[in-house]
Parts: structure tokens; sequence; C-alpha cells
């Protein structure tokens, strides 16, 4: 079977790991999560980068810096992952719910300004498939109302919108580094720190709510408990894998390019003949090819379609249950508006496997992709 996802690794990993063990510092903010740090700041632009043990830490992290109370309401898409509404119910904050764009399938700006009332404190924005939302009208929102922006670049490490790194235009930005994305480490994430006056207060909260950084910064002679905070670090060991992944991140992301590029010169005739919808990538957005995704007809084909693949012994997947229609997100949040577009995507999407070194197998994976589809056609299931 040929995986979804396979985990690469530069062959520098373990050496760094090695010299971790041998600089006996394993807990978190040791000489490797620093030059992570350093790199992610110079190649994002952020006035600071906190490594964290997930994005989900990040996305917590950031609802934390808001001061998010019981009954703030934060707009967010709910074609996303869980950890994106999580975050933020854990502070008692209410998930509002808005539709996507067919396009991009990112949050659509166009609807975020009559989700707003007076309970509403903050946008979170999601980049799917590392392709970015509409930033300029978003921050032009939120600055009317007074509202911060939180990035949900899990996917975006390596995307821009109109030149500026994802995570870098909003007050905070949160990364992943979980083995599915394009640079990991098994578990990981970071926070993109983009307002200066939450740096001291962030380091705090990723610190167990102690000034601990600052004692090993020589800043003062003790540290203390001050404020709310968890345990958000990564070990050194998850810094040092992570920092191979981060020097190779360039070249992780052209071959990533390439194989996004060469699937979609193959759906291109599949597209013209009515089968699929290929992914729609605005000109002033440059995405890292996190993922390929098909849009089918409907749900049947698209069931089809996976089965297909599964018996030519490719791994395709589905994506998101939308969070509105779940359990906890009709406990816990809203919708505002019927979300349409959420529904009927959400039905016919497809993920194809894209991965480092799947290069060498990729004739496979389309002729596997091109039964797929003509099974898929041939269904009698009603549409």
């Amino acid at each position: 079977m040929i995986p979804f996802n396979r985990p690469y690794t530069t062959g520098r990993e373990l050496t760094y790991i090695e010299e971790a063990c041998r600089n006996m510092h394993l807990s978190g903010d040791g000489v490797f999560t620093r030059k992570c740090h350093h790199l992610l700041e110079r190649d994002i632009g952020s006035c600071k980068a906190l490594l964290t043990h997930s994005c989900t830490a990040s996305l917590e992290m950031a609802a934390l810096l808001l001061n998010l109370a019981q009954g703030d309401e934060v707009i967010m898409p709910s074609y996303t992952f869980v950890s994106t509404a999580n975050a933020f119910v854990l502070r008692g904050a209410v998930p509002v719910f808005v539709d996507i764009r067919e396009d991009t399938l990112n949050l659509d700006e166009n609807l975020i300004e009559a989700a707003i009332t007076p309970r509403t404190k903050a946008i979170c924005v999601v980049h799917y498939a590392g392709v970015a939302c509409e930033m300029d009208a978003i921050m032009a929102v939120a600055g009317k109302y007074g509202l911060a922006v939180v990035e949900d670049a899990a996917q975006g490490i390596r995307s821009s919108y109109r030149g500026k790194p994802l995570g870098s235009i909003g007050t905070l930005g949160c990364l992943s580094f979980h083995e599915t994305k394009n640079a990991i480490s098994g578990e990981g994430g970071a926070l993109l720190i983009n307002d200066a006056r939450l740096v001291d207060r962030a380091e705090i909260i990723r610190e167990k709510g102690t000034n601990r950084s600052r004692f090993f910064r020589g800043q003062i002679d003790k540290y203390t408990w001050i404020d709310v905070g968890s345990s958000y670090l990564p070990s050194e060991l998850t810094a040092a894998f992570l920092l191979a992944q981060l020097e190779d991140i360039e070249e992780l992301t052209r071959r990533r390019l390439s194989i996004w590029t060469a699937y979609h010169e193959w759906a291109a005739e599949h597209e013209a003949s009515g089968l699929v919808r290929r992914p729609i990538i605005p000109t002033h957005c440059g995405h890292n090819a996190h993922l390929y995704y098909l849009l089918l007809p409907s749900l049947s084909r698209r069931q089809a379609f996976i089965a297909s693949m599964k018996e030519s012994g490719v791994l395709a997947v589905f994506h998101y249950v939308p969070l509105h229609s779940t359990p906890a997100g009709m406990k816990y949040g809203r919708a505002h508006g019927s979300l349409d577009v959420t529904n009927r995507i959400s039905d016919r999407l497809v993920r194809l496997p894209l991965w480092v070194g799947i290069e060498s197998q990729f004739d496979t994976v389309l002729a596997a992709c091109d039964k797929g589809l003509a099974d898929a056609a041939s269904e009698q299931v009603a549409d």
C-alpha cells in the first residue's frame, strides 16, 4: 500500500539528537530550541517565535494571550481541525462558524462583518492547504472593530500572501510540525508573536505562568509564579529533530511543489471532462504544496474513488467533518448562516498522497487515480 503520508528525514536528525544528549540538556529551551527560534524569526519576520509541543498548544496560548472570557466570541471557519475551536472553547469562548469560499476553501472574508456581535473578540483564520486567506480584507474588518486576528497556519510554513509569510500578518500565528506537515518533529508547533507587547506574557504563559525565561537570561535573581500558564515547551530532542528539517525547508518545499504540479497537470484533462475540480490558487498567494485535493461531483463518487484507490494499493482520504455539524460544535459553538459551501465541499473533497519520496512511485499513483475516476464515473449510485 502506498501510504497517504510518509515522514521524511534529512539525515541530520539523529546527529542533532545525539548532540543534544551529549550537551546533557534534554528539557526545553536549550541550544537547539534557540536555533529553531532564530530560523523562524528570520524567515517569517515575527518579532518572536516560541516552539511548543503542538500547534494545538500554540492556539491555546493564543487564547490565553487574548484574555478571552466566558461568552466571548471568536469567528472562524467550520471546515478545520478541532484544535482551532477547542483552544478557544477551553477559555469559555464561543466559536462562531462562518462559511468558506468556493475557490480556496478558506474563510469567506465577505461574511465576517455580518457575524460580528458586541461579544466578538477575535477572528481566527485557517490557511487551508497552505493557501492564504484574503488577509487584507480580514485585517481591515478586524481593525474597524478592534478585533485580534489569529492565523491558524498549521499548514502554512513557507506560504505567503502578497509576499508576506503566513503567520506574520495577524496578531498571532500558529504553526504545526506534526509528522503530516511540510517540516516535522513528530509532534510540535510554534507560536508566532507579531505584537511586541505580547512577547513577555507569552514567555510566562509558556513557562507554566512563571518568569523563568527572564531568570535564565539573568534579568532577575529568582523566578516565581506570576500568571496563568501551562507546560507548552517541547523537549530539546524534539527541537533537535526540527532544526534539521527547518535547515532544509527550502528544498523540501521545492520537492513538494514539484509533486503538486505533477498532480495539477495530470488532473487538468479530468477537470476539462467534468470529472473533478482542481485546487484554485490566487495569483497573489504563494503556496507550499502542503496537500493536493480533488473535488468530485458528489459524495457517492468520492466514496467510490477512495474505494477504487484502496483496491489499487494507494491510500487517498477525505478531510474534515465540519465542526458545526459535530456534537461538540453544536454544544459549544454556533453557525452563522447556512454554511452551504462548507457542507458541499466536505462531502466531495478527497486528498491524494503527497510526501517527499513518492516521486519514485508516482506513475503507480496516477494510474490508480485514472482508474479511480473511471470507476467513480461509472457508479450507478444516485448523486
